[in-house]
């Protein structure tokens, strides 16, 4: 499942072909994804030009100026795929439809912005503009990692005396929106802290140092257009490129790069997901 990085990225590649434009035309050629569509997505989304273009956690949230938010999660295996744009920040002419081609949004522009989903759990809604917090989807989410709400003192404070693993409580939305699978792993090597320590057994000094070192993985993840492992792909059709520099995510079995070290990086599954780790360098 795309990550934050990944969201950001793709949220990054509609912006010039979106934000600013109107929808001359929206298809909507299926009834639903993960769940239904709201009634009449096509007929709304119709002459709205988009006004600005958001990331929460892992959701895209496009706001338009009919006073409505359209939401976007691209699910397990969703992409957004954008073509014909005349500014020529996306080169491709308009590729022909493709089965899992879902909604097809063709804007003013010249610009053709494609939602395909091929596994179908991704989802696309309409919300009241204002009224974000309160969607199913949305609403309990944490802080953002890339936000001032998230700092040292906060985290300190949401994880003290928790018997939970500290890798499962960084993947909670409820205590930090966006994190994934992927950028958990590389924050707890880079930290040096074991994925199944548990909170309650962490100092405050190294649960605080996390901060940092979350933003730091995110931060050089986006610059490199997200991770591209299966079906990920960037607006513009291009793969990702942070994978190429994995510490220890997928690395089961092969040295750990920490200079000086011998031992391999190591897996563990917690709650259904795979964990890799360094068992000399996280403790």
């Amino acid at each position: 499942m795309p990550e934050l990085p990944e969201v950001e990225t793709v949220r990054r590649g509609m912006e010039p072909a979106m934000t600013g434009i109107r929808i001359a035309k929206a298809e909507v050629r299926r009834e639903g994804l993960r769940w239904p569509f709201p009634p009449g997505m096509a007929e709304r989304l119709t002459g709205a030009t988009v006004t600005g273009l958001r990331r929460r956690s892992k959701y895209i949230l496009g706001d338009l100026d009919t006073g409505e938010v359209f939401l976007l999660h691209l699910g397990m295996s969703g992409r957004i795929l954008i073509s014909g744009d005349p500014l020529g920040h996306f080169i491709r002419d308009h590729p022909a439809t493709e089965k899992h081609d879902h909604v097809v949004l063709h804007m003013d522009n010249g610009a053709r912005v494609t939602l395909n989903d091929a596994r179908r759990f991704g989802a696309m809604d309409l919300i009241p503009g204002g009224g974000e917090g309160a969607h199913m989807l949305l609403a309990g989410l944490g802080p953002e990692p890339l936000g001032n709400a998230f700092d040292e003192t906060y985290l300190v404070a949401a994880l003290k005396g928790r018997n939970t693993p500290i890798k499962s409580a960084l993947l909670d939305q409820r205590i930090v929106a966006g994190l994934g699978n992927i950028y958990v792993c590389e924050a707890l090597f880079r930290a040096g802290i074991h994925p199944a320590r548990r909170c309650r057994n962490i100092s405050a000094r190294r649960i605080a140092s996390l901060v940092p070192i979350v933003r730091d993985v995110l931060t050089e993840a986006i610059a490199a257009g997200g991770s591209s492992l299966r079906d990920y792909r960037q607006a513009d059709g291009e793969l990702g490129y942070f994978q190429h520099t994995f510490r220890v995510y997928g690395r089961e079995t092969l040295p750990c790069v920490t200079e000086g070290c011998t031992d391999t990086v190591h897996r563990i599954v917690q709650s259904g997901r795979s964990s890799f780790y360094c068992p000399t360098c996280q403790t």
